[in-house]
C-alpha cells in the first residue's frame, strides 16, 4: 500500500511530524513501513512550458523544432521526438543544466544542425514508472492542463513535492489498505483526530426503478449489492490532482470515471466497477453463480470458460462482470460512454480468492475483497464516487440505488479485565491509561465491576477477541515500553528419543558410507506420489495447489531422488551417491489425515572409484549398494533379523537385479538396479537404488553391539565347495550353514562360484570359507569336523547339493 504524506494530510493534522518520523513510528506500533519514496529529490530546472509554434526539422523524419514560452523574457528553442507534440501545449521542460530521473544533466547542444536550448519531458524522464503513466502519454510527452501557469516548478505541479510510505500490510490489518484506515491508524498513534469531509448530495433526476432492478440468487455469495446510474457523463482525462493521487498510490490513470472508482478504492479501501448503462443490454442485474463451461470475455479481452465456483454479474442472463475480479469487455467505460451504471458490493471473500487463483487475475480491487473491507463505509463511498462522476464528468445522477442489502454494521463488543492486561504484558498500566488508548482508538468503552467492555467499530473487523484487545493496548502503549524479563521455568532433563537417536545414527552411517544427504519437498506430482511405491489407494492431494509440480504428498522417496540425480547429471555430476531421510504419507482409509511413515532411500550412479594412476574406475553395482545397506544393518543391531530375497514383480524396478528387504519375515522396502527403461526416462546410466521403512526398524529389539576381547585361543579354518543347481540362492545356502555348523562358527565368506567347462548345464559351482573359534578353549579337529560333516549332510538332503 503506497500512501501519500500530502493525501494523508487531508485527514490528520501532521504539523512538525516528518514523513521519515512517521514511518518509523507506524512501524514500531505494529504496521510496517518498507521505505520513504521521495518522487522529486534530484530533479532540477524543470518548469511548465508553453508550446508556441512547432515545426518539422528539415533534416529529420521524426524531430521537430519548437518555440516554447517558459515564463522567461524571451521563448526558447528545442528540439523534441515526441510523437504528440504540437503548438498551444502545457509541457514539461527541463531548461540548460536541469536535472532530470537517474541524475541526467540537460545541457544546450545543437541535434540535426539546429539548436536545442532544454529538453521538453515525458513522464518517465521524470521518474515515474512505466505502469503508472497514462496510456494517452505512453509514448510521448505528457501534456500539462491548459490551466497551469508557465514558468511554474513542475515538481510542485505534479505534486512530487510529495513523499509516499510503503506499507506492508499483514493480511489481518487489512484495514490499512485504504487512506482512510491509515488516517484512523495514524490518529490513533499520536493521539490526533481524524477528520473526513461529509458526501454532499448531487443534484438528481428520475427514479432508478425505471433504469435498472437488481436481484442476487445467494446472499452469501454477495451479502450486499447496489447499482447508482450516473446520466449523460462526458469521459475525458481526469484532472490533475486526480492523476497525480493515483499514479502516487501506483494506479495508472485512464479516464475520469474509472480514475474515480480506482480514487475510492484507495481512499475508502472499496472496489467499484463502472459499467456502460447502454452497453449492458438489460434493465436487470442478476448476481449468480457461473454455469458449467460458461464463455466470458474480460476486459483484457481474454475468453474464460468459468464453472460454478465463480460468481459473474449478469444482465439477466449473460454475464458482464467476473464479480469482484474483473469487469466484461462488451460492457467496458470508452470515449463514447454517456450513461453509467455504477456498482459498490460486497462479494464472498473465498469464491474471489478462489476464481482470482484460477484465472490468475489479482488486483487490487480483488486484494480487498479477500482481505475485507469496512461494511459501515460501504454506500457512503458509492455515493462519493457518484458524486464525483457527477462533478468531473458533468453528470445527472438519478434518484436512488438498485440494492440487494443483507449487512447491518454493528460495533463488536469485546469485555477485559485491567488486570488481564497487565498480567499478560507485564506492566503496571493505570485504567486511565488504557481508557486513554481506547479513546485514541476512537472505540467506545464503560467500566463496570473492574470488567471493561469495549466497542469495536466495524472499520476494525480483525478486533474480535480479548487479545486482539490486549495486541491494541501494547501497540499503542509502545512496544519499546513494555518491560523486558526472561521466563522462569523449571529445567528439564532431556535426551533425545530412540526414534531421533536411530535417524541420527542412520545418518551418521550413510554419510560415512560415502552418501550425500538430500532434503526434498513432501509435495510432488501425483504420477511420482503413485509412481514407485507399492502401497494402494489414492494420495493426498492439495485443494489449492499453487502449482501441479508441488499438488500431492509423496508416497515415496525415490522419486525425490531421482529429480535430484537428474539435475545433477544434467550439470556434468555424473558420479551421485545420495540418500535421504524423510516422511511419507500414505491414505488413511476412513481418516482425514493420512499415515505418516519414516523412511530411508538412497540412489547411487556412476563410479564408485575414480580413475588414476594406481588403478582403473570401478562402477557402482548390485553388491555395492547392498553391501552398504548389509553393513548399515550391522551397525544398528538387526542383521540378525535382516534377509535380502530375489523379486522380479517391482515395475519399475530390473527384474533380475532387485531384491525385497525383509525384516523378521515382514517386507519393509527394496533394493536392486533402477529398471533401463526408468532410468532411460531421467537421463541417467545404470542406476541403482534402496528404499525401506525406517520405523519398522525402531520396533525391533536390537542386538547390543559390545567389545569384545582379542581370544586367547586359536582359530581355525575349513573350506567347503559345493554343486548346486543354479536356482540356489546364496542365502539359502548360507543359512543351512549357520544353522547346522554349530556355536563356534564365526563367519561365513563365499570366495567363488563358477559355471562353464566341467560344469553341468543348469548347475553352478559354489566355494565357501567357514571359520571356527572357541573363545574359552583350544578346538579340536574332531569338533570342526563333526561340524562341517553335520552342514554337508544338511545341504545334500535339502538343496540337493554334491560336494566336491
Amino acid at each position: 500500500m503506497k500512501v501519500s504524506y500530502k493525501w494523508l494530510q487531508e485527514y490528520v493534522d501532521l504539523s512538525g511530524i516528518r514523513a521519515d518520523e512517521l514511518a518509523e513510528k507506524m512501524s514500531r506500533t505494529g504496521i510496517e513501513v518498507d521505505g520513504v519514496a521521495k518522487p522529486g529529490e534530484g530533479l532540477s530546472k524543470i518548469v511548465v512550458g508553453h508550446t508556441l509554434k512547432v515545426v518539422d526539422h528539415p533534416d529529420s523524419d521524426h524531430l521537430h523544432i519548437c518555440q516554447v514560452d517558459v515564463g522567461e523574457e524571451e521563448p526558447i528553442q528545442i528540439v523534441c521526438g515526441a510523437p504528440n507534440i504540437a503548438a498551444n501545449q502545457k509541457v514539461i521542460v527541463a531548461l540548460h543544466g536541469a536535472r532530470i530521473a537517474g541524475n541526467y544533466k540537460i545541457k544546450k547542444g545543437k541535434i540535426r544542425g539546429e539548436a536545442s536550448h532544454g529538453m521538453i519531458c515525458s513522464l518517465d524522464e521524470l521518474g515515474y514508472s512505466e505502469s503508472v503513466v497514462p496510456k494517452k502519454y505512453a509514448d510521448g510527452i505528457y501534456v500539462l492542463p491548459a490551466d497551469t501557469p508557465i514558468g511554474d516548478d513542475v515538481v510542485s505541479v505534479l505534486n512530487m513535492d510529495d513523499q509516499v510510505l510503503e506499507l506492508d500490510i499483514t493480511p489481518n490489518r487489512a484495514d490499512a489498505l485504504s487512506m482512510r484506515g491509515v488516517a484512523h491508524e495514524v490518529s490513533a498513534i499520536y493521539n490526533k483526530k481524524a477528520h473526513f469531509p461529509n458526501v454532499e448530495a448531487s443534484e438528481t433526476t428520475g427514479d432508478i426503478k425505471d433504469y435498472i432492478r437488481v436481484e442476487v440468487a445467494d446472499t452469501t455469495d454477495a451479502p450486499a449489492y447496489h447499482i447508482q446510474v450516473i446520466k449523460d457523463v462526458t469521459i475525458a482525462e481526469s484532472p490533475l490532482w486526480l492523476q497525480t493521487k493515483l499514479m502516487s498510490a501506483g494506479i495508472r490513470p485512464i479516464n475520469n470515471v474509472v480514475d474515480i472508482t480506482n480514487y475510492i478504492l484507495i481512499e475508502y479501501g472499496q472496489p467499484l466497477h463502472a459499467f456502460d448503462y447502454d452497453k449492458i443490454g438489460s434493465k436487470e442485474i442478476l448476481v449468480r453463480r457461473a454455469t458449467e463451461d460458461e464463455p466470458f470475455t474480460t476486459l483484457d479481452g481474454v475468453e474464460r470458460i468459468l464453472d460454478a465456483s465463480n460468481i459473474v454479474v449478469t444482465n439477466g442472463t449473460e454475464p458482464i462482470a467476473l464479480a469482484g475480479v474483473m469487469g466484461g469487455l462488451d460492457s467496458e467505460i470508452t470515449d463514447t460512454t454517456v450513461n453509467v451504471a455504477l456498482e459498490t458490493a460486497l462479494f464472498d471473500a473465498l469464491s474471489i480468492r478462489r476464481t482470482g487463483s484460477k484465472f490468475n487475475l489479482r488486483s487490487e480491487s480483488s486484494a480487498r475483497f479477500e482481505k475485507g473491507i469496512n461494511v459501515a463505509t460501504l454506500q457512503e463511498a458509492g455515493q462519493k464516487a457518484a458524486q464525483l462522476i457527477s462533478e468531473l464528468a458533468g453528470g445527472t445522477i438519478v434518484t436512488g440505488t438498485a440494492s440487494v442489502n443483507t449487512i447491518k454494521p454493528e460495533n463488536v463488543t469485546v469485555t477485559i479485565t485491567l488486570e488481564r492486561i497487565n498480567r499478560l504484558l507485564g506492566t503496571k498500566i493505570s485504567l486511565e491509561e488504557v481508557e486513554s488508548i481506547f479513546d485514541q482508538l476512537a472505540f467506545g468503552h464503560t467500566l463496570s465491576d473492574d470488567v471493561i467492555s469495549v466497542s469495536v467499530p466495524p472499520r476494525r473487523w480483525d478486533i474480535r477477541i480479548e487479545a486482539d484487545i490486549i495486541e491494541e493496548v501494547a501497540r499503542i502503549y509502545g512496544y519499546d515500553r513494555l518491560p523486558s524479563t526472561l521466563p522462569v521455568t523449571a529445567a528439564t532433563p532431556s535426551e533425545l528419543t530412540k526414534k531421533q537417536k536411530l535417524v541420527r545414527q542412520s545418518r551418521n552411517y550413510l554419510e560415512a558410507a560415502g552418501l550425500t544427504q538430500n532434503i526434498s519437498y513432501v509435495l510432488t506430482t501425483e504420477e511420482n506420489a503413485t509412481g514407485f511405491t507399492r502401497e494402494e489407494g489414492q494420495p493426498v492431494r492439495l485443494s489449492w495447489p499453487m502449482s501441479e509440480d508441488r499438488s500431492t504428498l509423496r508416497m515415496n522417496l525415490l522419486a525425490s531422488l531421482l529429480e535430484n540425480a537428474t539435475y545433477n547429471v544434467a550439470r556434468k555430476n555424473s558420479d551421485i551417491q545420495f540418500y535421504e531421510i524423510g516422511k511419507i504419507f500414505l491414505p488413511n482409509v476412513g481418516e482425514v489425515l493420512p499415515t505418516e511413515s519414516e523412511q530411508v532411500a538412497g540412489i547411487l550412479t556412476g563410479n564408485i572409484i575414480e580413475k588414476d594412476w594406481q588403478q582403473e574406475a570401478v562402477q557402482v553395482d548390485f553388491y555395492h549398494v547392498k553391501g552398504i545397506l548389509e553393513a548399515y544393518f550391522e551397525a544398528i543391531g538387526v542383521s540378525n533379523a535382516i534377509r535380502f530375497e530375489a523379486n522380479s514383480a517391482i515395475n519399475w524396478m530390473h527384474p533380475g537385479r532387485t531384491a525385497d528387504i525383509i525384516l523378521n519375515d515382514t517386507v519393509i522396502g527394496y533394493v536392486g538396479q533402477l529398471n533401463p527403461g526408468v532410468s532411460a526416462k531421467y537421463d541417467l546410466k545404470e542406476t541403482y537404488v534402496f528404499e525401506f521403512n525406517l520405523d519398522s526398524v525402531l520396533a525391533v529389539n536390537k542386538k547390543v553391539v559390545t567389545q569384545q576381547p582379542i581370544p586367547k585361543y586359536p582359530g581355525t579354518s575349513r573350506d567347503l565347495a559345493i554343486l548346486v543347481a543354479e536356482t540356489v540362492t546364496h542365502e539359502q545356502i548360507t543359512a543351512i550353514i549357520t544353522a547346522k555348523a554349530g556355536k563356534y562358527l564365526t563367519t561365513v565368506q563365499l570366495f567363488d562360484i563358477y559355471q562353464g567347462k566341467g560344469i553341468e548345464d543348469g548347475m553352478k559351482s559354489m566355494a565357501y570359507s567357514l571359520s571356527f573359534l572357541n573363545p574359552s578353549a583350544t578346538l579340536v579337529d574332531e569338533e570342526v569336523t563333526k561340524a562341517v560333516e553335520a552342514v554337508k549332510e544338511a545341504l545334500i538332503s535339502e538343496l540337493n547339493a554334491t560336494i566336491r
